[in-house]
């Protein structure tokens, strides 16, 4: 299943080389080369059941870039081990699919050790646990424990031989977890107690060098290898901003790997004749569009999406049979931006020369029209009565229309008696974060104000490939 996708110079070496790989936030100069005899230790954190690249400016992570990555920095280096640090599960209920679907990946991409987090336990203890055995995935937790056998849920801890090196890890969580329905099955114990306990003993299991998999968060991270002797690398994760540059933390090589699968962090050791760390150093890459893509995992990640999108299909139509009703108990609903047209046809035009009109377009030729994270902001009123609920409502309640930004039409006369303007607390539900990060509301709002008849944003290339064939030129002399 598991195939090199590098000949000759790898993957790894090659992106490096040309500087493609490092992290967005104040990128490392000059990528650290591992010697041949250090010991690499690749991880993610966060990952927060991201299977695909993110819909972001510059679309970043996806697991067959993860897998292609993880391949080609272990042809590279010998000594090479990978892990996760925990929270893989989705935050929402919708997606718990994909929460096994991570968990499989994860086994394919061969992966030595993965922490657990609160978040994990988001479907009970129990099918964790059920679908761990499954699976068989080394899932380790120190300080996470079974409430009737007193034992620890999950390994609390892993060693791993790589070449003559036994690598030690474990996985803390904060004593004070929000860990939902769990906690009638499952109890957390303080991370402090349970570290000073745990190092010595992996040091007399031969272990020589320790890995933290840690969800504390950055500051109780840092605080914890500060107190906790013996610690020789910590993955920091829960909330932990990117850096792509790691700190040694005293005598611990610390990463900041970002969320969401976007990065991978690369932290390396260097080893004495007895394999223990001597120094170290971190680093950590994006998984951008230069990255290489594992076939087989592409595969199995677009057969997996194309399954769960035609699920959630079915479901979104129950559902909208359900507004429906709810439809009819309530006056007010959305009416679309061919009726807004009929009075107001000037704006209307000037809408159709924006990239606002054809926002529906982008995301059925991404193949994300099913995806509840990206519906809202390419339609109107979505999930709300009268408003878009599944596919069908395409023809009059896809794109961001005036409604988006003005309001639900069947209340027009409240907003249009009233001094009424669009600001950009509106647009910013939409445009933040990765999904526009170059945002800026004194310099985008203008070109899509109706006063703006250019057409300019419908010509961005990126937009106009989405364009159906004869729409270029159907507003305000062909603009």
């Amino acid at each position: 299943m598991h195939r090199p996708l590098s000949r000759g110079l790898s993957l790894l070496s090659a992106l490096v080389a040309l500087g493609l790989l490092a992290g967005a936030d104040a990128p490392p100069s000059s990528p650290t080369k591992p010697s041949a005899n250090a010991l690499v230790i690749l991880s993610t954190t966060d990952v927060k059941g991201k299977t695909s690249p993110c819909g972001c400016s510059i679309p970043k992570g996806g697991l067959s870039r993860r897998a292609s990555f993880i391949d080609s920095v272990r042809i590279e280096s010998p000594l090479t081990l990978a892990v996760d640090n925990g929270n893989f599960v989705p935050e929402d209920e919708l997606h718990r699919p994909v929460a096994w679907f991570m968990m499989d990946a994860m086994k394919i991409m061969k992966l030595d050790a993965v922490g657990v987090s609160p978040n994990d336990l988001r479907f009970g203890y129990a099918l964790l646990q059920s679908e761990a055995r499954r699976t068989a995935l080394p899932l380790t937790s120190a300080n996470l424990f079974d409430r009737r056998s007193r034992k620890t849920a999950f390994a609390p801890y892993l060693i791993k031989t790589v070449g003559k090196v036994k690598v030690g890890f474990f996985s803390l969580m904060p004593a004070a977890a929000e860990i939902g329905a769990a906690r009638d099955s499952v109890r957390v114990e303080d991370p402090n107690a349970i570290a000073l306990k745990l190092v010595p003993e992996l040091r007399k299991k031969g272990a020589t060098v320790v890995v933290l998999l840690s969800q504390l968060g950055k500051v109780e991270s840092e605080d914890l290898v500060t107190s906790v002797p013996g610690i020789d690398a910590v993955v920091c994760g829960r909330n932990v901003p990117m850096l792509a540059k790691g700190r040694t933390v005293k005598s611990t090589v610390a990463s900041y790997g970002g969320e969401q699968g976007q990065y991978v962090s690369r932290t390396i050791l260097n080893l004495d004749a007895a394999g223990k760390a001597t120094s170290g150093d971190n680093e950590t890459f994006m998984l951008g569009p230069t990255v290489g893509e594992n076939p087989e995992m592409q595969r199995l990640v677009k057969s997996f999406e194309d399954g769960l999108n035609e699920e959630l299909r079915k479901n979104e139509k129950e559902r909208a049979a359900a507004v429906e009703l709810d439809k009819q108990k309530n006056a007010d609903h959305f009416v679309g931006a061919e009726l807004c047209g009929r009075c107001h046809q000037p704006e209307y035009e000037q809408w159709q020369t924006t990239s606002h009109s054809v926002a529906w377009s982008t995301l059925v030729a991404k193949q994300k029209d099913a995806t509840p994270d990206c519906i809202p902001c390419h339609v109107v009123g979505y999930q709300q009565p009268g408003g878009f609920q599944t596919g069908s409502d395409a023809a009059r309640l896809s794109n961001v229309q005036c409604e988006n930004c003005h309001g639900m039409g069947t209340k027009h006369d409240a907003f249009a008696s009233a001094a009424h303007t669009v600001g950009e607390e509106t647009c910013v539900k939409c445009h933040q974060g990765d999904n526009d990060a170059t945002w800026n509301w004194e310099k985008k709002f203008p070109l899509i104000a109706h006063g703006n008849t250019t057409g300019h944003t419908i010509q961005n290339k990126k937009v106009k490939e989405a364009i159906p064939a004869g729409r270029m030129g159907t507003a305000h002399g062909g603009q």
